[in-house]
């Protein structure tokens, strides 16, 4: 049984909603019995204009992160795509990414899981699910730089971002010595986009905030395997 559980593929699923949705997103995370919870607060990038239009009320927003084999978090964007209304106007989105490892702690989560007929069934129906035709784009800028990074992805179909500030740490050593200086305030956006649209918005914004601009930014994709809120 442990091999069989090892086998098990982890996720990193993310919760980007309205604050007023939040604890019952904890909620549904509590009752799933799901030890991995982290909550920061983040901002929407999505202009005024484009605002208005949704009927947002608000560029606040929670971004939500939580840990689980892959089944499981198959299961948990269902459920939280239905108790959530993720899609409708002012909600939010929920996608998962792959792990490619995970500690003892996440192979004993697998352990007690493995009984669950939710996730036997999950499993089952695994190969059935479809690609879910999205990646998603992470920009690390110095602090201010949120909107250039944006300025450069919208025109190439990216509707819009999630930024939330961060602090650099290590050495300053390290830095220098691959001649990089950089703010310890930092600025992280995340772009969800289709996969068509990755290799040129990732270009465009290398080119107007890298490391050679003043943003000091460097940009990365993750694979996005599952998605609820996105039509």
């Amino acid at each position: 049984m442990k091999n069989e559980n090892q086998k098990i593929a982890f996720r990193m699923l993310i919760l980007i909603s309205a604050p007023r949705l939040t604890k019952k997103a904890l909620k549904l995370f509590d009752q799933g019995r799901i030890p991995f919870q982290y909550q920061c607060r983040a901002l929407g990038t999505a202009s005024s204009e484009i605002m208005d239009m949704l009927g947002l009320g608000s560029v606040d927003k929670d971004l939500l992160l939580s840990v689980m084999p892959k089944p499981f978090a198959d299961i948990m964007l269902k459920k939280l795509k239905k108790q959530l209304r993720l899609g409708m106007t002012d909600s939010g989105v929920a996608f998962s990414i792959p792990l490619t490892a995970g500690s003892g702690v996440l192979l004993r989560m697998s352990e007690n899981l493995a009984a669950n007929q939710e996730i036997q069934e999950a499993e089952r129906n695994e190969n059935m699910m479809k690609d879910s035709g999205y990646a998603m784009i992470m920009a690390i800028v110095d602090q201010g730089y949120s909107e250039e990074v944006m300025e450069a992805a919208r025109p190439l179909g990216a509707s819009g971002g999630t930024v939330f500030h961060s602090r650099r740490i290590g050495s300053e050593e390290a830095t220098q010595f691959w001649g990089i200086r950089v703010q310890q305030e930092r600025e992280i956006v995340m772009i969800l986009v289709r996969k068509e649209d990755k290799k040129a918005i990732m270009k465009a914004i290398g080119e107007k905030c890298g490391l050679k601009s003043e943003a000091h930014g460097f940009v990365m994709s993750v694979p996005v395997d599952g998605i609820e809120g996105i039509d």
